[in-house]
């Protein structure tokens, strides 16, 4: 059944990736969507949307983390790591540009709050983080006034 629909193991695991990414892009998409027309509304809402469901979830955490272990081992899960990343922070690139037109790169200042959101949602995807997910906001706010 696996070698008919997917080209083996390897690419039915791909696509499972795939579909994860797009879900969370979903999530992300009608959080900045909600967020309203201000910038800086936008972009918060784009970074905090990892603290709540669906995609600070315990499942979705272990189905990430078998994903990642994956990426140094197998060029095509490796590449779609890349990419998938690559598009998360193109995303938070965008909205930086929206809120500071004037800045020249925002490449860098994405990979900052890309961090920064990870290792948060990392811990509060675990569960009995030492902070709320409110608080998690907060600090990514008063990152974003740092970095821009």
């Amino acid at each position: 059944m696996l070698r008919h629909y997917f080209g083996g193991v390897s690419d039915a695991i791909a696509q499972a990736y795939r579909w994860t990414g797009e879900r969370v892009e979903q999530a992300l998409a009608q959080a900045v969507a909600e967020a309203g027309s201000d910038p800086r509304a936008r972009l918060l809402a784009y970074l905090s949307a990892s603290f709540r469901p669906p995609i600070a979830d315990p499942q979705l955490l272990a189905t990430w983390l078998a994903f990642w272990s994956m990426t140094p081992v197998d060029q095509g899960i490796g590449a779609l790591h890349a990419e998938i990343y690559g598009e998360f922070r193109g995303g938070i690139e965008g909205l930086i540009l929206a809120l500071r037109p004037d800045m020249q790169d925002a490449r860098l200042p994405a990979v900052a709050l890309t961090a920064l959101i990870d290792g948060l949602w990392l811990e509060l995807s675990l569960g009995k983080a030492p902070f709320t997910p409110e608080e998690a906001e907060g600090l990514v706010g008063k990152w974003l006034d740092a970095l821009l």
